[in-house]
């Protein structure tokens, strides 16, 4: 029988444009938007500035550019840097039940690979979308097993999805691109230890994702080998990364139905900078805010019923959790996430900032934040959030979100989506440049060159 990586492979290879369903190209195309807009953003952040200068310092001036700012460095490296750049503010998609980040590591290998080998409009939806299907399908085989050891999907499986692609537009054969996947096995990391004092490691582990599909990809074709069971081997990265042999692994989800059924439709947008299960939390909330024209200062408690598998995520250790020592600490909070939400009347890219991480009555809202496991409340595969609010006077409100925002079942909008991409990327871009770069990504298929996005994202 063939593994895994063979099918994959032969999949990846085979694919072609026409066989994607219409739903499928209209959403990648919004993913690379939404992709180019979050790396232009967040060049503006202590962690995207400490990239390029870390970029400038380990590699000479090379094919490919980081977004928005045209500097030069090698194809892995610019991808690296941008797939890293996306995350800096916690805003990319996910995949709801792996909670793989895959857009921003395909799209940053994307785009970096098409300034080093012409790469069509056409052959770039199709790359994005395969290796977003393979990201989220190898996420699914242990669904919530990482998290709650301390390790990041996205640094673990998005290598995979990159590889393909990358295999793709560098035109691997079937053995070759095998052979990559077994390398890019090795390079799957990414620990969460930074959850708990805050620090920026985990934003990297996206661009890291980016880099090492190149890199396996360039190594493959070259001739270096690797394992063709990588993946449900007796050393393959399930059996290494989840030693306790009664966790179920259904390494069938990860090739039945290929291009049949589309496990990225379910992969939502995020409309708020924070970890996508907080969403439809913040949703339910300033909806009781705006409809029942709640002053936070009259605010007692805000109780949150939760899944399990997201306590160790988002709402424990409390302590850590209500007092938040940066922005990405306070991005992977209930408490303090719903506390500035409350108190601000919205959640944009400006969240987080430091007079708001000290901000006293924001404290005082994120002591005011409880909550309870629900065990009638879904596991990964659906984000529901619920809040019951009550005031100093013994009033109560309640609202429930059962689908987060920017889901299959409560999808955004185009206009909602366009208008973030116009947020993340205004203070770079003038109006001019924006337009014409949502129209460009909007007829992406018609395009000779995707490189031509690359130019586009240029300060200007």
């Amino acid at each position: 029988m063939s593994s895994c990586s063979e099918r994959l492979a032969h999949w990846a290879l085979g694919l072609r444009f026409d066989e994607l369903p219409a739903d499928v190209v209209e959403n990648t195309k919004y993913r690379i938007l939404d992709v180019i807009g979050l790396a232009l953003a967040g060049l503006a952040t202590p962690f995207g500035e400490s990239l390029q200068r870390a970029c400038a310092a380990m590699n000479p001036p090379g094919p490919s550019r980081v977004l928005g700012t045209g500097q030069r460095a090698g194809v892995a490296a610019a991808a690296m840097v941008n797939g890293a750049l996306a995350q800096a503010l916690e805003f990319d998609d996910t995949h709801n039940e792996s909670i793989v980040h895959m857009s921003a590591p395909s799209v940053a290998a994307a785009l970096a690979v098409s300034e080093y080998s012409p790469v069509s409009g056409r052959e770039m939806i199709t790359a994005v979308a395969l290796g977003n299907e393979v990201s989220c399908r190898t996420g699914i085989v242990a669904p919530g097993q990482f998290h709650r050891r301390g390790l990041h999907p996205t640094g673990l499986f998005a290598p995979f999805g990159t590889t393909c692609l990358a295999g793709r537009l560098l035109c691997l054969t079937e053995e070759q691109l095998v052979h990559a996947l077994g390398i890019a096995g090795s390079f799957a990391a990414g620990i969460l230890e930074c959850w708990v004092d805050g620090t920026q490691s985990k934003f990297v582990h996206p661009g890291w994702a980016a880099q090492s599909g190149i890199t396996a990809a360039v190594l493959g074709r070259a001739g270096t080998t690797g394992p063709s069971a990588v993946l449900e081997g007796r050393f393959g990265l399930f059996a290494s990364h989840l030693q306790d042999p009664s966790v179920p692994r259904a390494f069938d989800r990860i090739t039945d139905a290929l291009g049949r059924t589309w496990e990225s439709r379910k992969a939502s947008f995020k409309p708020f900078p924070a970890a996508h299960v907080i969403h439809p939390y913040i949703d339910a909330l300033l909806d009781l805010r705006e409809r029942h024209r709640i002053d936070p200062r009259q605010v007692r408690e805000i109780l949150c019923p939760v899944a399990l598998y997201i306590v160790p995520i988002v709402c424990e250790p409390v302590n850590e959790k209500r007092r938040p020592r940066s922005d990405s600490h306070g991005r992977v909070s209930l408490q303090y996430t719903l506390a500035e939400a409350l108190h601000l009347g919205a959640l944009t890219k400006e969240a987080y900032r430091p007079a708001s991480l000290h901000d006293p009555e924001i404290l005082r809202l994120a002591d005011a934040v409880e909550y309870r496991i629900d065990p009638d409340f879904p596991g990964p595969e659906r984000f529901k959030g619920a809040v019951r609010l009550t005031l100093e006077s013994g009033e109560t409100y309640e609202a429930v979100e059962e689908h987060n925002r920017g889901s299959a079942e409560n999808p955004m909008t185009r206009d909602e989506l366009q208008a973030k991409f116009d947020e993340n990327a205004a203070a770079l871009l003038s109006r001019e440049r924006r337009r014409r770069l949502i129209d460009a990504v909007s007829n992406l298929e018609t395009l000779p060159e995707a490189s031509e996005l690359v130019q586009l994202s240029l300060a200007g």
